[in-house]
């Protein structure tokens, strides 16, 4: 206990890059999730197929490859494009930039599919109706598609935020200090490995209860006046 007293700064400031880069990245996957669900909904066939690909490929790719070619070959592009146009010289990608933008990248294609099944759920009568009163598309969007839609989503949206959450801790192997990074550094160097792994677990478990206990209370929120089925 001691042990982990002497080092609880790391792990604090470990915890709160964790932290960041999650929410960061839930920003980023919920703008491609609500842009992709709006590509597959659309008429426009150009838009379904880059919706369908970008979707089939992101979700067949492993997340550390991703990380790794965003990480090394992002760099590597952006380098060589400066020095063949001039434009721009040397450039080095950070840690924090490329693990927020790929996570958010790949959960964007699974939050999108849980936003089309979302909207797919609404009925269809619903928004007939708000057409046939006359209501513009952003008022029918704000006040029958977006309630219902995040009620739909909420079970999915929970299951991919807490994966999610976890899966932040690949971003340590391009060296983000995040919370495993700092806990093996502290764990490598003091010979206790297992002491910090698992103050690390115990650390994940509690961002994890909080995330559930929150979004339970946003179902309920969402859920008001909504007759269960017995």
């Amino acid at each position: 206990m001691n042990l982990l007293l002497d080092y609880q700064d790391q792990l604090i400031d470990g915890t709160i890059m964790t932290i960041k880069l999650a929410l960061t990245s839930l920003v980023i996957a919920l703008i491609f999730g609500l842009l992709g669900a709006w590509a597959k909904l659309s008429s426009n066939r150009a838009a379904q197929r880059l919706a369908g690909a970008y979707t089939t490929v992101v979700r067949g790719v492993p997340d550390l490859v991703l990380i790794l070619l965003v990480f090394f070959g992002g760099q590597v592009t952006l380098n060589n494009l400066g020095a063949a146009t001039g434009l721009w010289g040397y450039v080095e990608v950070s840690q924090f930039a490329a693990g927020a933008g790929t996570i958010g990248v790949i959960f964007g294609a699974y939050f999108t599919e849980t936003f089309r099944g979302a909207i797919m759920a609404i009925p269809r009568g619903q928004i007939e109706a708000g057409i046939s009163c006359g209501m513009p598309k952003s008022l029918i969007f704000r006040h029958v598609i977006w309630p219902q839609m995040v009620r739909y989503a909420l079970p999915g949206f929970t299951n991919n935020w807490l994966v999610q959450l976890k899966t932040t801790a690949l971003v340590s192997v391009i060296g983000l200090q995040d919370l495993v990074y700092n806990a093996f550094t502290a764990g490598r160097s003091t010979g206790q490995l297992f002491t910090f792994m698992a103050a690390a677990f115990v650390i994940y478990l509690v961002l994890t209860a909080v995330s559930d206990l929150a979004l339970r209370a946003l179902e309920r929120r969402y859920s008001r006046g909504v007759v269960r089925a017995m």
